[in-house]
């Protein structure tokens, strides 16, 4: 790594920055470091004592020791971040996703030490990270939401419990809970009557209080079925904001994406025009600059239903620059420093309701798929991650790495672009057969299964509750079977301990996930491959 003071880079004139600090790691920190270099500007990383070898920081030209390994006592101390970017003199800050990156508070810090904060501006932050406020937002800009309430859902006193529950009734069952200040579920509770809602808001309110420091909650209608579809969006100083695209986000399981692909399947040029401009009005009336992603419910009559705006890069983007032809991590540099769209933004927003190829993202995460991915952190004994054409992998792990149990399991995103959707899925089966990961359970079998899935294959079944019902559904009951077949056995061992008998019954718990005694296909499926590739 470079030392500071000393350019690494060749700054030209057309480079947005100088120097840039990263306030992030993992594979999103190597992704920004990366743009940072193709465009002339030093890269500054920061890390925690977990983080000390990996790759984002040898990436980097620079880097920055900023904690321990919890996120709170590094990644998310705002001070101590925005103190590394004016010791090393950042000119601007970019937060990845996640950690800082819709914290009102970080970006108003970056912007008052005199950095440029490479994101939309903390007054939008502020206005759209507060659900209740874009769905009032949405309400001005003509952007159906999604049927609920516009104010916090308070029972603090009778008079408001009655209110609160006439609320309800016109909202209808069944209906959430969720909190105004943050998502991920945190704060949610799915409420089936009116007998439910009192405990429901209490309970809702204490967890978001916990998760966001802000225990305000809502009502909002349940839509089911429904599929996930949102919209990136750019905007410049000048006020112009443009959709360069969609994504389909439906494959996810407690509110987590699990694939994405963009554009979204089934949707027609008609659709996608009347999608792409309910976002942009949503973006133009907040104020929108640089990135963010309006978000949808699509419900099965063809209806959108504005969901909330994310006001940051979002994990799933390199789908949309894949099917776009833009690089949106370089995009936001620019709009950073001031300058207007690119006339090669522009050109993708005009062709966006017209894709002519299609991007899927596969997020590769040290979980266990048949644990209800239950975490999975570890040493990696072998990483072989697949290439080829139409093959992008965005990943900082390498085989040695620990994947510590402080962050995001995420650990790698396999992406695949072709000329169309069933090219896209071949090309995606097979890098997942070339993909090889030991030591640690990852997600990978997960998706293998997916991609052979006639439901996914054929688009015909995506929906967000998809997974828990056909995936988590089945192997919770499997675990319950084998549960029992344990508490059975260990009551026989006993038995027999008291007759005086010594006999343990065979293959007490061992039974495969399918619950039956066979042996699931995805795993054995794997397993022919590579002995080491996923272990139990």
């Amino acid at each position: 790594m470079g030392e500071i003071g000393r350019p690494t880079r060749w700054i030209t004139v057309t480079s947005p920055f100088r120097r840039v600090l990263v306030a992030n790691r993992g594979e999103i920190a190597v992704r920004i470091i990366r743009a940072c270099h193709e465009l002339g500007m030093e890269a500054v990383a920061i890390y925690s004592d977990a983080d000390a070898a990996t790759a984002h920081v040898r990436a980097a030209d620079h880097a920055v020791r900023i904690g321990p390994p919890p996120a709170a006592d590094s990644y998310l101390l705002i001070d101590a971040v925005v103190a590394a970017a004016v010791e090393v003199g950042a000119e601007a800050v970019h937060p990845g996703y996640g950690f800082l990156s819709e914290r009102v508070a970080f970006a108003q810090a970056v912007e008052d030490a005199g950095i440029a904060w490479v994101g939309p501006p903390p007054a939008v932050i502020a206005a759209l990270g507060d659900k209740l406020a874009a769905r009032r937002i949405a309400r001005e800009a003509d952007v159906p939401h999604v049927p609920g309430t516009l104010e916090p859902a308070e029972v603090g006193e009778p008079e408001q419990v009655e209110a609160v529950l006439a609320a309800a009734r016109d909202v209808g069952f069944p209906l959430l809970v969720k909190a105004a200040a943050g998502g991920g579920g945190r704060g949610m509770r799915r409420v089936l009557s009116v007998d439910e809602l009192v405990g429901a808001l209490l309970a809702g309110s204490r967890e978001a209080a916990s998760a966001f420091g802000d225990g305000a909650v809502y009502l909002e209608r349940e839509i089911l079925p429904a599929r996930h579809v949102e919209v990136q969006l750019l905007g410049d100083t000048t006020g112009n904001v443009v959709a360069i695209g969609e994504r389909d986000c439906s494959s996810q399981r407690r509110h987590q994406k699990l694939i994405e692909e963009a554009p979204a399947p089934g949707l027609g040029e008609t659709e996608r025009r009347r999608l792409h401009a309910m976002a942009v009005r949503m973006g133009s009336a907040a104020g929108l600059r640089n990135a963010a992603t309006c978000e949808f419910l699509y419900d099965r009559d063809g209806a959108f239903w504005f969901l909330e705006v994310n006001t940051r890069l979002q994990v799933e983007h390199p789908v949309t620059e894949l099917v776009a032809g833009l690089d949106i991590v370089a995009e936001q540099f620019h709009l950073a420093a001031g300058r207007r769209l690119s006339a090669r933004a522009l050109a993708a927003a005009d062709r966006a309701a017209r894709p002519t190829s299609h991007a899927i993202e596969l997020r590769i995460s040290a979980e266990d798929p048949a644990r209800l991915f239950a975490p999975a952190p570890g040493r990696v004994t072998r990483w072989q991650m697949p290439s080829g054409p139409g093959i992008r992998v965005d990943t900082a792990v390498e085989s040695g790495d620990r994947i510590p149990s402080e962050y995001d399991p995420l650990i790698a995103k396999l992406i695949a672009h072709a000329e169309d959707r069933p090219a896209a899925i071949a090309r995606l089966r097979r890098a997942v057969a070339e993909a090889e990961v030991g030591g640690i359970q990852t997600t990978l079998p997960f998706h293998r299964a997916m991609l052979a899935e006639p439901g996914f294959v054929d688009a015909s079944e995506l929906a967000t509750t998809w997974v828990e019902a056909h995936w988590d559904g089945p192997r919770a009951r499997a675990a319950a079977v084998r549960a029992a077949a344990l508490a059975a056995g260990l009551a026989a061992l006993a038995g027999d301990r008291r007759d005086g008998g010594g006999t343990a019954p065979a293959a007490v718990g061992s039974a495969a996930p399918n619950g039956d005694g066979s042996a699931p296909a995805w795993r054995s499926g794997g397993r022919a491959v590579a002995v080491d590739r996923w272990p139990s």
